[in-house]
């Protein structure tokens, strides 16, 4: 058996903030509580000065599902011009290689981290992206919305990791001592503005729930009891709530070694999953130096207000929509216009 454990958490001990994370030690935690013979990966997404971060995902998937291709190569390993974590790290290899992911992380604004965000906005790929880049000239739009309409498209657009099982473990240090007795920030002004009765949700496990479906509509089972939120530290100071504070405390405790238990349990009944059909485990990425130069060459003609005939481009153009026919797109969009 194959775990992948994820620390989900934007903090590490080096540079700004100074200090690890919570998600860190739960899950070393969870690593020293699995079977000794499984085989446990672990990864830690928080920030480090100098290290590459999570690029975003390109919503290729709007232009035709066939141009986001399964693994991601938007982006690729090593590459100085804009690195990528997700490459750099072997993500792509490390997930398909699991039987069971486990992802641990906090609450931050009824809202996931940003690094989680970005890990699963680039996982999107695993959800029927295209395994083929040679059928599109690595990234050709055009060719890829006619391949999405071709009989073999449905071939290609499979739920690359499906069968694999998911749990989800995430916790909120439940606003620190900032809060006053109605539930408002004490140093709000202007408390007229909401209702603080309203929360967004019921069950702040939701605000994870975008994973958690995202995975179930590729195939990923994701357990209703592997699917948890713990809070703690309510009243406390932030600063008050490290680490090495939380560790001790006996309900998360509780929670959290129930949730490993069940998790365990559950993934060990399971057993070993299938791989796919087309693996990110041992995947070469083709050469595309000769498709680059195409592609620069559309976008040259682009800039000059020359899309391809029939393309989007050309008839949002014609039809002023979007003005984007420019020699400096890095620009701000008010610079050009």
């Amino acid at each position: 058996m194959r775990i992948f454990i994820i620390s989900g958490s934007g903090r590490r001990q080096y540079n700004c903030p100074g200090v690890d994370s919570k998600s860190r030690a739960l899950m070393f935690k969870m690593k020293a509580l699995l079977p000794s013979d499984w085989e446990i990966d672990v990864e830690d997404l928080g920030n480090v000065f100098g290290r590459a971060r999570i690029q975003s995902c390109n919503a290729c998937v709007s232009t035709a599902m066939s141009l986001c291709v399964w693994p991601c190569n938007c982006y690729e390993k090593n590459n100085s011009k804009e690195p990528d974590l997700m490459w750099d790290l072997d993500m792509y290899s490390r997930f398909d290689q699991a039987d069971a992911w486990a992802i641990i992380g906090p609450v931050n604004w009824y809202g996931p981290t940003s690094n989680l965000k970005l890990m699963f906005d680039r996982l999107v790929c695993m959800n029927g992206g295209n395994p083929k880049e040679e059928l599109i000239d690595h990234k050709n739009p055009e060719l890829a919305m006619k391949l999405e309409h071709q009989p073999e498209w449905k071939d290609l657009s499979l739920n690359h990791l499906e069968g694999r099982t998911a749990g989800f473990f995430c916790y909120g240090d439940g606003g620190g001592d900032e809060m006053d007795e109605a539930g408002r920030p004490k140093i709000l002004r202007h408390k007229n503005y909401f209702n603080a009765e309203q929360e967004p949700f019921k069950n702040m496990r939701d605000a994870y729930a975008p994973f958690v479906w995202q995975c179930r509509y590729g195939g990923i089972e994701v357990p209703n009891d592997l699917w948890k939120y713990h809070e703690f530290g309510k009243g406390k100071k932030y600063s008050d709530n490290q680490a090495e504070d939380m560790i001790d405390e006996n309900d998360l405790n509780s929670e959290f070694h129930l949730w490993v238990s069940q998790f365990r349990s559950f993934v060990g009944a399971k057993g070993k999953v299938q791989p796919g059909k087309f693996r990110a485990y041992g995947y070469e990425a083709p050469g595309h130096k000769l498709a680059d130069v195409k592609l620069k060459w559309r976008e040259l003609r682009m800039s000059s207000g020359h899309a391809p005939q029939g393309s989007s481009p050309r008839i949002q153009d014609q039809m002023g929509l979007n003005k984007d026919a420019t020699f400096s797109p890095a620009k701000s969009t008010q610079e050009n216009n």
